[in-house]
């Protein structure tokens, strides 16, 4: 039994990056859950899901609530990566939206990836525009930290990737191993 693995689902790229240094750092197998194979993936002690936030969704947690009875017994834990600063009610959402029933115990951190309006897809990008429309119409007093993020970043690349982001599921998989 290997004693762990990183599956990851990246859209842009982001989510892949925080896997491949959580790899680095832990000298867990990486792989992308589209090529993953699931038999294997099981037979790890430690499974770590890094996927990216689309619509307060995390890519990638299907594969988790498809094989929720195979965690039984298993140290998982979710590193979700988006596009915001973290936020603490945010990612209570978040959690709360992707991990309910059997997955509800199942920890969840979060690092910031990047933005790149030239790279999303036309559907993602006539999303995200319709968002910032929507939200520009408001009081930036009242904005919440997602939305200072999203008008923040209109028009321009930005990454905000940083290994720092790891510590607390590092700090983690140190007390559960």
């Amino acid at each position: 039994m290997s004693k762990g693995v990183i599956i990851y689902r990246s859209k842009y790229g982001a989510a892949k990056i925080y896997a491949e240094w959580l790899s680095e750092m832990t000298g867990f197998e990486c792989v992308d859950i589209k090529k993953s194979d699931p038999n294997q993936v099981f037979q790890s002690e430690i499974i770590i899901l890094c996927g990216g936030v689309y619509a307060s969704g995390i890519a990638g947690i299907s594969f988790l609530k498809k094989n929720a009875g195979r965690l039984k017994g298993k140290k998982t834990a979710v590193f979700a990566v988006g596009a915001s600063p973290y936020d603490e009610k945010a990612m209570e959402e978040i959690k709360n939206h992707n991990l309910k029933g059997e997955l509800s115990e199942i920890p969840v951190f979060y690092g910031r990836g990047a933005w790149d309006e030239k790279r999303m897809t036309l559907p993602d990008r006539t999303m995200c525009r319709m968002l910032q429309k929507s939200v520009a119409k408001k009081d930036p007093d009242t904005y919440e930290p997602w939305m200072k993020a999203l008008m923040c970043a209109v028009g321009q690349s930005c990454d905000w990737t940083d290994r720092e982001y790891l510590t607390p599921l590092l700090e983690y998989l140190d007390r559960v191993s």
